[in-house]
């Protein structure tokens, strides 16, 4: 029997509603196997603000540092908007980013085949849609040297340096080549090199990695046109790779070609532990009421088994079993069309945990 530790970070408004319904499908998926799991649950984000004054606690880092995994709902929400901006919600997110060492997030684009029709584009634009985008985590404009507020001959202004380096673009280009060979050996890295000068540097950084991987074609292309061909063609891509600030633009619109934003799932990967969480917010508008999706968050917990524990069977039977239940033609309130049936947080949970084999 192998026992594997999971820190659960619920965070905020609909975090704890779609944590435990993770945690429900991680306990039916492994209960039949050799794979014990336990669970810690911590605060972060605006609820350890109540608690602890602090979005992420010291203790609640070195609780995720030493387990197996982080499973993380959301974080932020209206409530905090006006607190310190060295307290904000968000920075719980950055802190574990930066105290996990996790320099890589993986946000798979899969089209459920049962989803097809929900998508904004048309059916045989969507049909077959499967995209891995690979963002930079640690570094770029979210890291770098800030400025808030500074008056300039009686003109108020502010600023938001970006720096990368060529180890940091290197290590996030070996990871997307590698996961490239998994898939259909394609990737696109996408920049700005025609204005910035980080991106001229990704751009001769990528061209260098590329050579170690001969077996994996490589592509360029620029933030804006990756923005429409996304839109356009979205058949065409296999493995973007991008930096922090485009990857979290893109991810997004990316997400929405699934017809729900509360369908994507992310890892988060780098030198420590793994953290896994939706790709979508904290939504505290609809909080309590049932009406939060809970399959990314479900499919974040796939993803936990198959990175972190190296579980990829028991992944597989979670995923199958979201798929089944859309086919079956259940739908959570972001999904839901007349035809189908609609059913809450729980019972989108309970369904899934029925077709766990």
């Amino acid at each position: 029997m192998k026992e594997k530790h999971i820190v659960v970070i619920p965070g905020d408004g609909i975090g704890e509603e779609i944590t435990s319904a993770a945690v429900r499908i991680l306990g039916k998926a492994t209960a039949k196997s050799e794979l014990r799991l336990t669970y810690d649950k911590q605060l972060a984000g605006g609820a350890a603000i109540d608690q602890y004054g602090v979005p992420l606690p010291d203790f609640v880092l070195h609780a995720a540092q030493q387990a197996d995994a982080v499973l993380l709902g959301a974080v932020g929400g209206p409530k905090w908007d006006h607190v310190a901006p060295e307290i904000r919600a968000e920075k719980a997110i950055l802190g574990l980013r930066k105290g996990l060492g996790l320099y890589a997030n993986l946000r798979p684009v899969r089209v459920s085949p049962a989803l097809v029709d929900f998508s904004p584009l048309k059916a045989d634009a969507i049909s077959g849609v499967d995209i891995l985008l690979v963002r930079e985590l640690s570094s770029g404009i979210y890291y770098g040297e800030k400025c808030e507020s500074l008056v300039v001959e009686g003109v108020e202004q502010a600023s938001d340096i970006e720096v990368y380096t060529v180890p940091e673009v290197s290590r996030i280009m070996h990871l997307a080549y590698k996961a490239a060979r998994l898939r259909r050996k394609q990737v696109v890295s996408v920049d700005k090199s025609n204005v910035l000068a980080t991106s001229r540097l990704w751009r001769r950084t990528a061209l260098q990695v590329a050579r170690e991987y001969d077996d994996v074609a490589l592509s360029h292309m620029y933030v804006d046109n990756c923005a429409m061909q996304l839109v356009l063609a979205p058949k065409q891509f296999d493995v973007i790779v991008t930096n922090n600030l485009f990857g979290d633009i893109l991810s997004d619109e990316a997400a929405v070609l699934t017809g729900s934003i509360g369908m994507l799932p992310s890892a988060s990967l780098g030198h420590g532990t793994g953290l896994y969480e939706p790709i979508h917010g904290s939504a505290p508008d609809i909080a309590g009421l049932g009406l939060a999706n809970p399959v990314g968050t479900i499919l974040s917990a796939a993803m936990l088994l198959r990175y972190s524990l190296g579980e990829s069977s028991i992944a597989g039977k979670i995923e199958q079993a979201v798929d089944r239940v859309l086919a079956l033609g259940y739908r959570t309130a972001d999904l839901y069309k007349p035809g189908f049936t609609k059913v809450s947080t729980d019972e989108m949970a309970k369904l899934i945990e029925g077709q766990v084999e």
